[in-house]
């Protein structure tokens, strides 16, 4: 079905091309248009040629190639290998015919493209082929790998997902916007499994589809009060990849989703890796995980991913546009503008409104905000410590602890919190205040190596020392453990351990907690939030055992090792931060909705005293009327 939408975007097309162009097709693709032409030159002497379209049309347009201009693939990978300078270091090349795109996966995807382009302009004048240059990662990644290789094998079947996208987007023209409501489906009044939906007269979208990995009595969102099928959601926005983000949205794949997931390009690929780890620490465990492998693989192929700052058409009254939120590797607060004009919904997600080594200043400015949707998972605490001084302790208790023998454990998120330790260790090892072995296990190997593949998302140093082939991911000084040799590393003594699970419910951290902690010597320590009801928040409390199942057997573990946690490194703003935030942002909220803390209610009453806005606490479950 073609919608009337639809026909008058490629009539724009064509009305604003010369003939000389010889388009033989245009597509509607997603939020995206695909112009095929027989002529690529026209549009490489008169480069305004695309930029006039997509202008005209205020979506981004790609050029593609008509099949009649493609090379036999292997004479292409040839030609491709003659015409891109060795030292541009090239992983692999793959052909989709859907798209008439070759995928070149390079370590400097740079010296593919050339001096103004002219590198791939060759490419395709050559081979007819369009080049989509990706960035390979400076250590090799299983998970990256296979992800690229899932996308490019299904590339006919996405490219029919993203066609059915763009009809369901450019329906017929929405209903007036009579009405707007948002439902409270998790992550309000707690932490953990954020889910909410906005709907209007005509389009349902879901914010989110998290789990709680720390409450195994509640760890998922209300979705059963959903009085629809699921198949009728229009579409789903994923704001980053942490597992009470993103981690539930496999098992709507489960019971029959199929439409468009909006994320960005990091966002995707390190979901999809905690998807695969949250499968696997079940199977370890031996129980069924909600969802499987092949539910995530389907989930991949729908997502749909943007840029920061790129205003995209999701359905016929709402558009995205996805915002730096500094809180994670390709973390976004998600800004929803409604109908025409109808209203405005920033829901900031997880955001970090301070230093942090790892990325660049949070986004504060949006062209109109009605309702913002503000995380407050430290709200309840006050001032932290002062960034350096936080790290100045993080060393010292680390030498201290190794200089007596011991070795130290640190619970991190591997995506995020253990990026972030390593460039602070990093610095200090460098720096030569820090010797020390440091091993890392668990997710965080395959996490930092993501990392590498998209160093435009990370701070503008980082970013330069990765363009260098300089990771600090890569350095020398961290060396790789897994379950094989945990004992022996233990057993050698002065070790620092990076692992994951950050709140000890599950993977690595667990087993070396429980090989660790009956010794003095040893020091845990604590660089994240725990969250209610986990073992890392009860151990962080003080007790001073723990049930541990061995051979079928439950027994006690005692906790003689020392605990420390050392706040300042974490991912969220602390209550300062918050408040500066809403000091800043603009333009200034005529409502807020406090949401992911424990203490929303208390924060939420300071909030409108202090700023004079209305702020509400609502409950999961709540509905509250937008417009």
């Amino acid at each position: 079905m073609t919608t009337e939408i639809i026909k008058q975007i490629k009539e724009t097309v064509l009305n604003n091309l010369p003939k000389e162009a010889r388009i033989t097709n245009v597509e509607v693709e997603g939020p995206e248009v695909a112009i095929y032409t027989q002529n690529p030159k026209a549009f490489f002497e008169n480069e305004n040629l695309i930029a006039k379209v997509a202008f005209e049309l205020k979506k981004r347009v790609n050029l593609r190639t008509d099949k009649s201009l493609l090379l036999e693939q292997d004479k292409a990978e040839k030609k491709i290998k003659e015409i891109v300078p060795i030292e541009a270091d090239i992983k692999s090349i793959a052909f989709n015919p859907a798209f008439s795109e070759v995928v070149i996966e390079s370590i400097k995807p740079g010296l593919v493209i050339g001096k103004g382009g002219e590198t791939s302009k060759r490419i395709i004048i050559e081979t007819g082929w369009v080049p989509s240059i990706i960035r390979a990662p400076t250590s090799p990644s299983e998970i990256l790998a296979g992800i690229r290789h899932h996308l490019n094998k299904y590339s006919a079947e996405r490219k029919k997902i993203l066609q059915h996208t763009a009809e369901q987007i450019y329906k017929n023209p929405p209903s007036p916007n009579k009405w707007i409501r948002l439902t409270a489906l998790g992550s309000f009044r707690e932490v953990g499994r954020s889910c909410m939906m906005v709907e209007t007269q005509d389009t349902r979208v879901l914010l989110d589809c998290g789990i709680n990995p720390a409450n195994p009595e509640e760890p998922f969102p209300y979705l059963d009060v959903l009085r629809f099928p699921i198949q009728e959601i229009d579409a789903i926005i994923i704001s980053h990849a942490h597992l009470d983000h993103g981690g539930f949205l496999p098992y709507l794949f489960k019971l029959g989703y199929r439409g468009p997931v909006y994320c960005t390009l990091p966002t995707r690929d390190l979901m999809a890796l905690l998807d695969f780890d949250f499968i696997d620490v079940f199977v370890k465990e031996g129980k069924e995980a909600p969802y499987s492998e092949a539910d995530v693989k389907e989930m991949v192929k729908h997502c749909i991913t943007r840029e920061y700052r790129e205003v995209t058409d999701i359905a016929p009254d709402m558009r995205l546009t996805f915002h730096n939120a500094a809180h994670i590797l390709g973390s976004a607060s998600v800004h929803l503008h409604i109908g025409e004009g109808a209203h405005n919904l920033v829901y900031s997600a997880d955001l970090k409104y301070g230093f942090t080594r790892l990325f660049n200043n949070i986004d504060i400015n949006y062209p109109r905000m009605e309702t913002l949707i503000l995380e407050s998972t430290y709200a309840g605490k006050g001032d932290m410590p002062e960034r350096q001084d936080s790290e100045e302790r993080l060393v010292s208790i680390i030498r201290e602890t190794v200089n007596q023998g011991g070795n130290v454990l640190i619970p991190v998120f591997a995506v995020g919190r253990a990026q972030e330790i390593m460039l602070v260790v990093e610095e200090f090892y460098r720096r030569g205040a820090l010797e020390a072995k440091v091993f890392v296990d668990g997710m965080t190997k395959e996490a930092s190596a993501i990392h590498t593949a998209y160093p435009e998302y990370l701070r503008k140093g980082v970013q330069r020392r990765v363009l260098q082939n300089d990771s600090p991911f890569t350095s020398e000084l961290f060396q790789l453990a897994n379950h094989k040799n945990r004992q022996e590393i233990l057993d050698n003594g002065g070790a620092v351990i990076l692992a994951s699970s950050g709140m000890l419910t599950g993977g690595a951290s667990v087993d070396y907690f429980y090989r660790m902690a009956s010794n003095p010597k040893n020091c845990l320590l604590f660089v994240g939030y725990q969250a209610e009801g986990s073992m890392g928040k009860k151990i962080q409390a003080g007790v001073s055992s723990i049930p541990v199942v061995e051979n079928g057997k439950t027994k006690s573990l005692e906790i003689k090792m020392r605990v420390e946690t050392v706040e300042g490194f974490s991912g969220h703003s602390f209550r300062n931060e918050l408040l500066a935030y809403l000091r800043n942002v603009k333009p200034r909220p005529k409502r807020i909705l406090v949401n992911h803390g424990d203490s929303t209610v208390e924060f939420s009453k300071f909030i409108a005293n202090r700023f004079r806005i209305n702020t509400t606490a609502m409950r999961n479950l709540d509905a509250i009327r937008l417009r």
